[in-house]
């Protein structure tokens, strides 16, 4: 991994650890605002710093295992190890990678959900009511709440039009490209 990905990823380490220092500071937990917007950042930086902290991790495993290469007893089982812990090293550095992409500023709103009926009468219908269901049922297993604002149900089941709003923890990340 490039240089100064990691001093990056090590400024990021240490902001984690002065926020953790700050949200336990009483004067800031009485400022709702300024420990709101710091616990946050905290959040944000969370899995990032989990993620480098593996990643140390396993180049030390693997430096570990290089140094047992040189015990013959020992030395199959380490190249093993080896194997394994290049392969995890390559998939810790494109998380890492992934995670320090810039965010959307709109990855963390929530969202307005609408469906309509296109041509095709009752089977529209039903088929916009199983697709109602799809979106309600994936937002339960994310732990977001959904709102029904309106509805027209059709004749024979399912809607005509539906709309509701969905809240929860990075709703339109998830939700950004879904349309049709």
């Amino acid at each position: 991994m490039k240089e100064s990905l990691i001093i990056k990823l090590k400024k990021l380490v240490y902001r984690y650890q002065e926020l953790g220092g700050m949200l336990s500071d009483p004067v800031i937990i009485n400022d709702q605002n300024r420990f709101r917007g710091l616990s946050k950042e905290y959040a944000a930086l969370e899995p990032i710093v989990k993620c480098y902290q593996t990643y140390e991790t396993n180049m030390a495993d693997l430096q570990a295992a290089e140094e047992m290469l040189s015990d013959p007893e020992l030395k199959a089982m380490a190249q093993d190890e080896i194997e394994t812990l290049k392969t995890q090293k390559v998939e810790l550095e494109e998380n890492l990678k992934i995670l320090l992409l810039p965010k959307d500023p709109n990855d963390d709103k929530n969202v307005f959900l609408e469906i309509r009926a296109g041509t095709g009468g009752h089977e529209a219908a039903l088929f916009s009511g199983d697709l109602f269901r799809m979106y309600s049922r994936f937002a339960e297993s994310k732990k977001w709440q959904v709102e029904v604002i309106s509805e027209s149900e059709g004749e024979q089941g399912g809607y005509k039009e539906i709309i509701a709003r969905i809240v929860g923890s990075n709703v339109y990340s998830q939700l950004k490209f879904e349309s049709g």
